[in-house]
């Protein structure tokens, strides 16, 4: 029976796993390699990493430990972070990495992009968007984990994105992002109404039923953080997935 992808969205910094609230506020969670052998035990369908220090600090990809991730996991793997050239892009494949999520450089090297998806076709490249809703309410794109206003409209950058051939978007709402209130289904709607790749919501999940409603919204995946490594009020440090009855019957 039919269902949509549920994807656990990790980001990385460092050597340790973290959550952030509007992409600041860090909180550190705990070993990135126990955390995967766990989502492997759960069956996850597939897993994105983002390294959220890498772009910031002008580092690239930590490949010792991206090493250590694709050896433990045997779902797929989505990598972003400190990714500047095809090299790297090459080199993130050869260690088992089956997509990678361009950024900061899908703004500031398109080349990277279109040399990606050539060598390695569209459904390998990631454009991972992020937005930012201001006061009045119009929507503006994000790089470097957020920290730089670039001032594009989320619904032409995601346009050329597909125009460069990326194979999918990753959509995160900044102000959602770990306030487990819900994604915010105008931005999702908006976007995937205007492209024809799929759309990955992420951003705002504090239940299954806001992952359908981004899927009903538009989006042909969600992704969360918070959802699957907190538990109750109080956000206690708990790694969970749901079941496949579950998202089957959620879905459904």
């Amino acid at each position: 029976m039919y269902r949509s992808r549920v994807i656990p969205c990790l980001l990385f910094k460092n050597s340790g796993l973290y959550k952030t609230v509007r992409f600041k506020n860090p909180r550190y969670l705990g070993d990135p390699i126990n955390t995967l052998k766990l989502f492997n035990d759960k069956e996850a369908d597939e897993l994105v990493i983002l390294d959220i220090s890498a772009s910031a600090n002008g580092a690239g990809p930590n490949l010792e430990y991206i090493k250590r991730f694709t050896r433990e996991c045997f779902m797929p793997i989505c990598y972003g972070g400190g990714i500047s050239s095809i090299k790297q892009v090459e080199t993130l494949f050869r260690l088992g990495v089956e997509k990678v999520a361009l950024n900061t450089s899908l703004y500031l090297n398109p080349n990277i992009v279109i040399e990606a998806t050539k060598q390695f076709g569209s459904q390998s490249v990631v454009a991972s968007i992020d937005v930012k809703k201001g006061l009045f309410g119009s929507y503006s794109v994000c790089v470097a984990s957020g920290s730089k206003d670039i001032k594009f409209d989320p619904i032409q950058y995601a346009k050329r994105a597909e125009e460069l051939g990326v194979g999918e978007i990753l959509l995160t709402s900044i102000n959602h992002d770990g306030m487990m209130d819900g994604y915010d289904l105008d931005l999702i709607q908006r976007v995937s109404s205007a492209v024809n790749v799929p759309v990955i919501a992420s951003g705002g999940a504090g239940n299954l039923s806001d992952c359908v409603k981004a899927v009903n919204a538009g989006a042909s995946a969600a992704a969360a953080g918070s959802l699957f490594v907190y538990y109750g009020p109080l956000r206690g440090v708990l790694i969970n997935y749901p079941s496949q009855y579950e998202l089957v019957e959620a879905f459904n």
